[in-house]
């Protein structure tokens, strides 16, 4: 059974209601995903436990976050965790469909860790599955909502499995999208990646940077480069 909470340096997560729990991969996607002077406003689509809000608001201590969260158990969770969080002041919890969800302006940025699985078994936790296959959130739904919220020079930080990605990647082309920028995420050095995190924009680029972070070196201990980027918000490291 997962932790009932995830202490980090500088806030609590509690995650008891949440069907996804914080993970190594979300953290990394908090931790790397650029967010620079420029960005002052900011979407979060899927807040889950409010895990990507509070990372981003903890980094740059100018933006501001709308936070959406469809599942009310969820949504009640994350406004607890970024109420006791140094910095709830500039994060907006919004319990909502991302699909209808009218902002009335437009972001600098979208972060997401949309949910995974396409056409494969569900299980038994209605919520799980809302969290982790395409449900209510089809990626033709996610890049829908993209258009209509982000700026004309914003971009988005997605998280998907590689196989996943390669999908996203296609119905990004389809629709005149670009990557500027790839994460691949492989878990020890021996494997190969099994996430990948890609900046999506409108924007074409005439090449896409691409980096690899290893988690965990022979040793089962985290890599200089993981320990590096998550430093600022693991009690641990």
């Amino acid at each position: 059974m997962a932790n009932q909470y995830f202490q980090f340096k500088q806030f609590t997560i509690q995650q008891e209601h949440c069907a996804m729990k914080v993970s190594t991969d979300a953290c990394i996607q908090g931790a790397w995903t650029p967010i620079g002077d420029n960005v002052q406003r900011v979407l979060d689509i899927g807040t889950g436990t409010g895990l990507l809000s509070l990372m981003l608001v903890q980094r740059n201590e100018q933006v501001h976050i709308d936070a959406i969260e469809l599942d009310e158990q969820a949504a009640v969770q994350a406004t607890e965790n970024i109420k006791h969080a140094p910095w709830s002041e500039r994060i907006n919890l919004v319990q909502a469909d991302a699909r209808n969800y009218e902002p009335g302006r437009h972001y600098d940025m979208v972060i997401c860790n949309p949910p995974f699985f396409n056409n494969s078994l569900l299980g038994d936790t209605d919520s799980r599955n809302t969290a982790r296959h395409t449900l209510t959130l089809s990626y033709n739904d996610l890049l829908t909502v993209l258009d209509k919220v982000l700026m004309k020079e914003g971009y988005a930080s997605i998280l998907l499995p590689v196989a996943e990605h390669e999908e996203w990647e296609k119905l990004l082309n389809k629709n005149n999208w670009y990557i500027s920028h790839r994460l691949l995420i492989q878990p020890k050095e021996s494997g190969m990646p099994n996430r990948v995190v890609s900046l999506c924009s409108r924007n074409k680029l005439d090449d896409t940077i691409e980096e690899k972070l290893v988690i965990y070196s022979g040793l089962n201990e985290y890599t200089p480069e993981a320990t590096e980027l998550l430093k600022p918000f693991y009690l641990k490291l």
